[in-house]
């Protein structure tokens, strides 16, 4: 027998909503270039952005009981994190699954694995992002960990962690680093846009970066 849980810590919803204010980017970079999962995962179409608490759930290759398990048991909000082992070749989640998930008001799917019926799921609007897509059917047999830590796009991702998914892949945030790294986002987009009215200014991006000395002293040397 194996006991699992659907009980754990979710963030405050006030401070994920303001974390999906800030791209994944632009997050990633915030808290100091970690978090971002391999860049492989990927959405299935480039609109789809989701910010949520994961609820995460270990699959076993070409196997989706568990995947149907945890959406079961997932609240409204929650984005799906599938660990099954970095296989591609499989669809273990396609449209009949994302009407599932949105009929719940989950937040979104992210997984490791392949997903099918990609042309639903993009009129459908439930953001999927996947290690790839494959027509491939799969198996219910082997159950697995639920709302546990999972390794996933070469990061451990912890339930209640937030997921923050757009165009340009997956980064995760501790539960715990949530405000810090808020204020770190909006430092970086305060910055950035210092950034562009300089330019607009007409500033160069020599001036602005302050690469001079930089370049100085790494022996380069411009003929204009």
């Amino acid at each position: 027998m194996l006991r699992v849980t659907t009980r754990f810590d979710r963030p405050d919803p006030a401070l994920v909503d303001q974390l999906g204010g800030y791209s994944a980017a632009t997050v990633h970079e915030a808290q100091g270039r970690l978090g971002a999962l391999d860049s492989t995962i990927k959405p299935i179409d480039p609109t789809m952005s989701v910010c949520g608490p994961a609820f995460t759930v270990r699959c076993a290759p070409r196997d989706n009981i568990m995947l149907q398990v945890a959406i079961a048991h997932a609240r409204p909000g929650d984005v799906i994190v599938v660990s099954a082992g970095q296989y591609a070749e499989a669809g273990s989640f396609g449209d009949v699954l994302a009407n599932a998930c949105v009929a719940k008001g989950l937040g979104g799917l992210v997984t490791d694995t392949g997903v099918r019926d990609t042309q639903e799921l993009r009129k459908l609007g439930f953001p999927v992002f996947s290690y790839g897509v494959s027509m491939k059917g799969t198996v219910k047999e082997t159950v697995g960990p639920m709302a546990e830590p999972v390794l996933i796009g070469g990061e451990i991702v912890r339930p209640g962690d937030v997921v923050r998914a757009d165009a340009d892949g997956v980064v995760v945030v501790r539960r715990e680093d949530l405000k810090d790294v808020i204020a770190k986002s909006q430092a970086r987009v305060d910055a950035e846009d210092a950034y562009i009215a300089a330019y607009r200014a007409g500033k160069s991006v020599i001036e602005v970066s302050r690469l001079a000395a930089v370049l100085e002293a790494k022996g380069l040397v411009i003929d204009e």
